[in-house]
């Protein structure tokens, strides 16, 4: 099973979900941007753990991964003994994720797709996963109805929770892209919304993650994970991870 290039109708490519990972500059730089650092660490650690934990035992599981990126998290999986299909509409992002597979020795598929219409049968995957996605998607529901459609068991998505800090970074992203600026104007989304499309497409909420209290750019100025750590426990420990907390992973299961 694989995906190629054109096999799927594309959304306008003048969004900026598309136009600016579609740059090779932002696929050469994605890693460094996001990951780089003590704090890039802890969220490819975290991120690492959740998945295993989400869709273990992971060896001989199929697996795809939508909206791939640079590959880490298909990967990760990988690693842990999956057999990976990861797919992303950028050409670009895919190139740095194959030069990433091959260095890592990891047998990963990967091809051309949009999130937005799979080219995989119905219940043709064990799980679907995808990361960072639903934040930038034209179409986040429809996105997350064709993970449901692909999948047989289960769905694992994460996103900026509307109840969040972040909706003070998105705000002032999409006003700025409003004034013609270039920005990735991601969204934030509530909750109920992402569990409400799942129950939509015959699935249940069976694991929520929400991961920082503080903006994770908060984070990364301060740049010592034991601190992260020690403050986010500290909230953690007074409620306020679960009302604020974001990013929010969401896993639901047939």
């Amino acid at each position: 099973m694989s995906a190629t290039a054109g096999s799927t109708p594309g959304g306008d490519r003048r969004h900026y979900s598309y136009a600016h990972y579609a740059d090779a500059n932002v696929a050469e730089g994605f890693d460094a941007l996001r990951f780089s650092g003590p704090i890039g660490t802890l969220l490819l650690e975290t991120q690492r753990a959740l998945l295993v934990e989400a869709l273990s035992p992971l060896t001989g599981r199929r697996v795809l991964d939508v909206g791939t990126g640079t590959g880490r998290a298909a990967i990760g999986l990988a690693q842990e003994g999956a057999h990976v299909i990861g797919v992303d509409a950028s050409a670009e992002m895919l190139r740095v994720a194959r030069t990433r597979a091959a260095g890592a020795t990891a047998d990963v598929s990967l091809g051309i797709a949009d999130a937005h219409a799979l080219p995989f049968g119905d219940r043709s995957v064990d799980a679907a996963v995808s990361l960072r996605v639903l934040m930038h998607a034209m179409d986040w529901r429809r996105c997350v109805t064709e993970l449901c459609r692909v999948s047989r068991w289960r769905v694992v998505v994460d996103f900026p929770a509307r109840a969040s800090f972040a909706a003070f970074e998105s705000l002032g992203r999409r006003t700025a892209k409003m004034l013609g600026r270039k920005t990735e104007a991601y969204r934030v989304i509530a909750e109920r919304d992402v569990s409400q499309t799942l129950a939509r497409a015959g699935y249940r909420v069976v694991m929520v993650r929400r991961q920082f209290v503080l903006p994770v750019a908060f984070h990364k100025a301060i740049g010592r994970a034991g601190f992260t750590e020690g403050v986010e426990r500290g909230l953690a420990s007074v409620g306020l991870l679960r009302l604020l907390g974001s990013p929010v992973t969401m896993v639901a299961e047939r």
